[in-house]
């Protein structure tokens, strides 16, 4: 075994830092305002039943040297035309979703130095260059820097907001019945913690990782990504309770726009909290967000050029390249449309994400029980387990939406 060191973990933080984004900032800290910790049940319980389809990334590709995408293929050429479809109708809208957001924060934190338009385009052309220039290097020593930040400015706020509370915090779990309380609960499970499509960014980072280092090996792997999976856990928790701290019974309405709810999110903590909080939390925030709006334009685009290349049988230097230029001006086309429905589009991906889970949770399972992954690689009898209840989970709550809208 490898001995472990914090410069073999990338494809985890990589992951917590796609993950942690709209399904933490926006979605938990929502949850905590209208729910108070009410819907804990929801977060813990969808964390634990997409796990094994997540950890079947790094899993998969660490034991066979190749993506998920290659183990698709390799189950038939539907499978991999449907993924390709299904990534093809999401991405432009997660991107969106993830920049308005982004772009909302930086005009709230830096003022009116730039409009919400300029700064969505200043945040993907920042990204775009990051990405292109540096590519996967550049973004593995990045977001070592930015989870570390992400972590000790939201722990930092939740121990202070916990500190200085007075009320009691009830701890009743709710079962919301309105459609539009059961709207918001797929919207986020949909995205807690992430889409289950991340798996198949999570098996490319770990490729990408073990040709840079040929010490990164499946156990090192997996307790990279349990590393990085934990940490969004906490992470979700400690939104949901700076939601329910702060904001629980203010009577206050989150806007649709962008700007308003960045204003909104931040004078809330800052009028309850005090002003000193106002750098924690622009920190906080921004940074979850910019490193979502980074890991998200770089895997999609990823994700796309090799399943171009499975598809078409080429390839080109340029692939990523053209996915990547694609996808960033496909969101800014998106934007002039849609910024001001934040909370519309939000709810759109988020909801769309959790539809589709059961078809990824249930490919990754049976190629992770196939004959194209070594015996040594299958999962454990407890594994096997709760990945059949995992399906069960997200196939009985995909069910219930539709049945109620």
């Amino acid at each position: 075994m490898t001995p472990f060191k914090l410069k073999n973990l990338s494809p985890g933080l990589l992951f917590a830092g796609a993950a942690v984004g709209v399904s933490h900032l926006v979605q938990s800290t929502r949850a905590g305002a209208d729910f108070g910790l009410g819907l804990l049940w929801a977060l813990l319980l969808v964390n634990l039943f997409k796990y094994p389809f997540f950890q079947f990334g790094p899993r998969y590709a660490s034991a066979t040297g190749e993506s998920l995408l290659d183990g698709y293929n390799k189950l038939g050429k539907g499978v991999l035309i449907v993924y390709f479809i299904l990534n093809l109708a999401t991405m432009f809208t997660i991107q969106t979703a993830v920049t308005i957001v982004t772009a909302g924060l930086a005009t709230s934190i830096f003022g009116n130095l730039f409009s919400l338009e300029s700064w969505t385009i200043i945040i993907l052309m920042m990204c775009l260059l990051l990405l292109i220039l540096g590519r996967y290097n550049l973004l593995d020593r990045l977001m070592k820097i930015i989870i570390i930040t992400l972590t000790l400015s939201t722990v930092t706020a939740v121990v202070i907001a916990l500190s200085t509370n007075t009320n009691n915090i009830a701890i009743t779990q709710i079962i919301p019945k309105t459609p539009i309380e059961i709207a918001f609960l797929i919207a986020f499970m949909g995205w807690m913690p992430a889409p289950l499509d991340v798996a198949v960014w999570q098996s490319l980072w770990t490729i990408e990782k073990h040709e840079s280092t040929k010490k990164y090996d499946s156990k090192t792997a997996l307790f990279d990504f349990n590393i990085g999976y934990i940490g969004t856990i906490f992470i979700g928790i400690g939104f949901v309770l700076l939601g329910t701290l702060v904001m629980f019974n203010s009577g206050e309405r989150f806007s649709n726009s962008a700007t308003t709810f960045s204003k909104q999110l931040i004078q809330m903590y800052t009028s309850n909290l005090g002003n000193w909080a106002y750098l924690v939390i622009g920190i906080a925030a921004f940074t979850t967000m910019f490193s979502t709006t980074l890991t998200t334009l770089d895997a999609s685009p990823r994700a796309m050029a090799k399943t171009s290349q499975l598809l078409f049988k080429k390839y080109s230097k340029i692939n990523y390249t053209f996915w990547i230029i694609l996808l960033a001006i496909g969101t800014i086309f998106i934007f002039i449309f849609l910024a001001s429905e934040m909370g519309i589009l939000i709810k759109v991906a988020t909801i769309l994400s959790f539809i589709t889970t059961p078809f990824y949770a249930i490919i990754n399972y049976i190629l992770i029980c196939s004959k194209h992954t070594p015996k040594t690689a299958h999962p454990s009898v407890k594994l096997h387990v709760l990945s059949w209840s995992g399906i069960l989970f997200l196939i009985f709550f995909s069910v219930w939406y539709l049945t109620v809208i």
